[in-house]
């Protein structure tokens, strides 16, 4: 069983990003495909909205400098086949302190190398910070495929060019030679207005072949479910936003060939 890094990254906050985090990864597991979820993001949502309190020293803070692993950091959620690396605030140091580090866009490649290699998980997630900082190209050097969230509205192409010539950055620079685009994930979206089907629609010229079929509604019940520590499923289960993220899941395990095993 191979894993697949998956990096779930936009350098704008509110665009779905934690969201999709959370439910693609919970609807993998769903699916009985062994997850791990990863909660790079110093706010630690990702990691409330699976039931996970915060808790000092559980995060990759001390094994990015050195000090113990990620095995260790491992966190068990409510869901089977879900498990979590949480965040916490001495995150946020480490966007600072990873500069004056060796090789320091390497730092989360040689920490998550050893649970890619167990093959204990067939995913892996990681929800980055809202924005390019030292963490984020951190999980795009780690990272196999980047999946970007896109809110529909206004403006929301205007960052996805900035994301893409990172990644040619990084692919030029051979930090990481193999990174793709996975795909582009459509969120937010409101089927009562143009606007919303007119975003879908350019980026579906710009992007044919990586913008998912699946969108993802705007829906109360998507954004309440983190208030309570549950993914949607968990949450809202027979709701429009579970059936999107479903359909999400499905549209990912048929595009890069995830399966549970035995399948």
């Amino acid at each position: 069983m191979l894993t697949t890094v998956f990096t779930i990254a936009n350098q704008k906050g509110g665009v779905g990003k934690t969201t999709t985090a959370v439910n693609l990864a919970a609807a993998l597991a769903e699916k009985k495909i062994h997850t791990l979820l990863v909660d790079l993001d110093p706010q630690a949502n990702a990691t409330s909205a699976v039931g996970v309190e915060k808790q000092a020293g559980r995060s990759l803070y001390g094994p990015l400098h050195g000090d113990g692993s990620a095995f260790e950091m491992i966190t068990p959620t409510a869901y089977e086949h879900l498990a979590l690396i949480p965040s916490e605030e001495d995150l946020a140091a480490a966007e600072i302190e990873l500069a004056q580090m060796d090789n320091y866009l390497m730092k989360l490649h040689g920490v998550l190398e050893p649970v890619r290699q167990s093959n204990g998980y067939r995913a892996i997630i990681i929800d980055c910070p809202p924005a390019l900082g030292l963490l984020s190209m951190n999980s795009l050097a780690a990272a196999d495929l980047l999946l970007i969230t896109l809110q529909c509205e206004y403006l929301a192409l205007e960052g996805l060019g900035q994301i893409l010539r990172n990644v040619e950055r990084l692919r030029n620079a051979h930090i990481n030679d193999h990174l793709e685009l996975g795909g582009v994930v459509m969120t937010m979206f409101d089927s009562r207005t143009n606007l919303a089907k007119q975003v879908v629609d350019e980026v579906k010229q710009h992007l044919p072949d990586k913008i998912f079929r699946t969108v993802i509604p705007r829906s109360v019940r998507l954004s309440e479910a983190p208030s309570f520590g549950k993914p949607i499923f968990a949450y809202d289960p027979h709701g429009q936003g579970a059936a999107a993220y479903r359909a999400l899941a499905a549209e990912a395990i048929e595009r890069f060939g995830l399966k549970s095993p035995g399948e």
